[in-house]
């Protein structure tokens, strides 16, 4: 008498199961954008100039160190690099600005970022600019009027032997 009770109440588990796995395999919906908007990616690391000036050590600089160190040659560069600065305009308004320290315990690494900015679809005029050096001006700004269509992903990547940022659009699907 038990084992038929057992294999009913095994069978109602696994339809209860079942049931709960189907409905949040299609309910609720997810929406990735909503339908008027687009994404922005600022994805990338760069790694700015040096802190300081590298300096040429004196002969007497040379003597003194032990003679696995001389090996290194007579450069001395200061271990640490620049803040990154990055910003983004959208139509002569600023979409984001972002001081990015370098990473390490020296702060002699990358500078690192990834965003996700949400803007509205549309023809825009996108302005990205870096200034991974002291001074006061970007020295790294593209200009590009683009196409944002609806659900599209725009991704900005930052090469500097390429010249700087690098604008693509994606593909998405909705689901």
């Amino acid at each position: 008498m038990s084992k038929p009770l057992q294999y009913i109440g095994q069978g109602l588990f696994y339809a209860l199961f079942f049931g709960v796995i189907g409905y949040f395999s299609t309910l609720p919906k997810y929406t990735h954008l909503p339908a008027d908007e687009t994404l922005i990616k600022l994805s990338f690391k760069h790694a700015g100039q040096h802190a300081g000036e590298c300096r040429e050590r004196t002969p007497e600089e040379m003597a003194k160190l032990p003679v696995y160190q001389r090996k290194g040659g007579t450069t001395v560069c200061p271990r640490g690099r620049s803040d990154v600065v990055v910003e983004l305009e959208l139509d002569g308004k600023r979409l984001y600005h972002e001081i990015l320290r370098p990473t390490g315990v020296a702060h002699s690494s990358n500078a690192n970022i990834y965003r996700r900015i949400p803007v509205k679809a549309g023809t825009h005029i996108l302005k990205a600019r870096l200034k991974d050096h002291p001074g006061e001006d970007y020295n790294y700004v593209h200009e590009e009027t683009v196409n944002l269509a609806p659900g599209r992903i725009m991704v900005i990547d930052f090469k500097s032997e390429l010249g700087g940022f690098i604008f693509k659009n994606k593909n998405t699907t909705q689901g």
